[in-house]
C-alpha cells in the first residue's frame, strides 16, 4: 500500500538549510496498525505530512497504492486527500457550531455521495464510535474524547484506505486516550490500516508496528511487536 523509498525533505530559508528527513526507507501492508514515534523535531510531522499528500519530498519516492504522489498536481493530491486517507488531529478540527451529525456529512458532500447515503452513513459511523445518541450535539456540547471520536466518525466518512492519526490522544486524559486507542485497535482489527505519529511510548505501544525516528532517520523499526507478545500471551 504504502512505500517510502530514501525519502528527504529539506526547508531552506534564505541561506540556511533545515534537513528535516534523511533518506527514510519503508513499506507498510494493507491492514497494518503502525505508530511512528520519536521526539520533537525527529521528522515524523513531516514524514505525516508526506504521508498524508499534504507535502511532497525533496527527493526520493513515495508511492500510494503503486501511484508515485511526488509527480501529482495540486488537484490530484487534494483528490487522494479525500479519497483514500481519513486524518484524524491532536486538535480534533471540529466545526464548533455544528452537530456532529454535519461535522460527518462534509466530507461527503465534497466527494458528491447523495444526500440520503451522507446521513445514514454519518449516522452510522456516530453509533460504531459510541455516539449513537448525540447525533444532534455540536462539537462545543461534548467532551474532549467525544469530540475525537466524532473526528475519527468523520476520518472513516468516505471510506479510505488510511486512517492517519496525528497525535490523537494528545490533548486528552489517560482514560479517554485508552478509549481512543481502543476504538483503533477496533478499526484495525476490521480490515483498516491505521498510521498514527506519537511522541508517547505507551501510546505507539498499542500499535502492531512501531518506526522509531530521530533526527530525520529511521532508527529503529520494530515490526510486529505486538504480534509477538500476544501470542507469548497465549
Amino acid at each position: 500500500m504504502i512505500k517510502a523509498s530514501h525519502l528527504s525533505k529539506i526547508y531552506r530559508n534564505d541561506s540556511v538549510a533545515t534537513v528535516a528527513l534523511d533518506d527514510v526507507s519503508f513499506e507498510i501492508k494493507k491492514g497494518e496498525f503502525v505508530a511512528i514515534m520519536g521526539p520533537s523535531g525527529s521528522g515524523k510531522s513531516t514524514l505525516m505530512h508526506i504521508i498524508g499528500a499534504l507535502d511532497i519530498p525533496t527527493s526520493g519516492t513515495y508511492l500510494l497504492d503503486g501511484e508515485e504522489v511526488g509527480k501529482l498536481s495540486e488537484d490530484e493530491l487534494a483528490d487522494i486527500r479525500n479519497r483514500k486517507i481519513g486524518f484524524v488531529f491532536q486538535a480534533y478540527n471540529l466545526l464548533p457550531r455544528t452537530t456532529a451529525l454535519k461535522n460527518i456529512i462534509l466530507p461527503m458532500v465534497y466527494a458528491g455521495i447523495p444526500k440520503e447515503e451522507r446521513e445514514k452513513r454519518a449516522a452510522d459511523l456516530l453509533e460504531m464510535v459510541g455516539l449513537g445518541d448525540r447525533l444532534q450535539s455540536t462539537s462545543s456540547q461534548l467532551s474532549g474524547g467525544q469530540q475525537q471520536r466524532v473526528a475519527i466518525a468523520r476520518s472513516l466518512a468516505n471510506n479510505p484506505s488510511i486512517i492517519l492519526a496525528d497525535e490523537p490522544t494528545g490533548n486528552l486524559a489517560t482514560a479517554q486516550g485508552e478509549e481512543i486507542m481502543e476504538i483503533f485497535q477496533e478499526l484495525n482489527e476490521k480490515g483498516h490500516t491505521v498510521i498514527m505519529i506519537t511522541h508517547e511510548s505507551y501510546i505507539a505501544e498499542h500499535a502492531r508496528r512501531i518506526i522509531h525516528l530521530k533526527d530525520g532517520k529511521v532508527v529503529e523499526d520494530n515490526g510486529n511487536h505486538k504480534q509477538r507478545r500476544v501470542n507469548h500471551n497465549n
